[in-house]
């Protein structure tokens, strides 16, 4: 095989079409665009999205949804995540030590989800009706 020989496939360079070019094709006067109208124009552009004047799709619709910018510096701490550590005051410096919550941390909340089998002080950190209710029955206090 030589360069020189090398030929595209048969259909791969399909020809353009030459439009304005008489009545004896289909695509003479018009070329194909209809009459009047923006379309029909040279330069007859629009945005996406743009429906005449009309008021847009993705206007109409309502807003949905929120997402709280804090809540990357926010974290939740399960009762069991506590149990396992060996300390007797939890606070948020200890979390992150602990690697329980991300080092950018700024706010956690205790929340209950496992259980909690001994007697904890928990300073500084947001806590649940529930999440309370438990570490208080096992001996431990909360301190806000």
């Amino acid at each position: 095989m030589f360069l020189n020989t090398i030929r595209s496939s048969e259909g791969a360079r399909k020809k353009s079409k030459r439009v304005g070019r008489g009545i004896g094709c289909t695509l003479g006067k018009t070329c194909g665009r209809g009459h009047k109208g923006q379309k029909s124009r040279s330069g007859g552009f629009h945005k996406v999205g743009f429906e005449g004047g009309q008021m847009p799709l993705q206007r109409r619709l309502p807003k949905i949804g929120f997402t709280s910018l804090m809540s990357k510096y926010s974290a939740e701490v399960r009762l069991n995540e506590i149990d396992s550590l060996k300390a007797d005051v939890i606070d948020l410096k200890l979390l992150i030590d602990a690697n329980i919550v991300p080092s950018f941390t700024k706010k956690a909340k205790v929340i209950m989800s496992g259980v909690i089998t001994r007697a904890v002080t928990i300073k500084g950190l947001k806590v649940t009706g529930g999440a309370k209710a438990s570490i208080e029955a096992v001996g431990g206090k909360v301190e806000v």
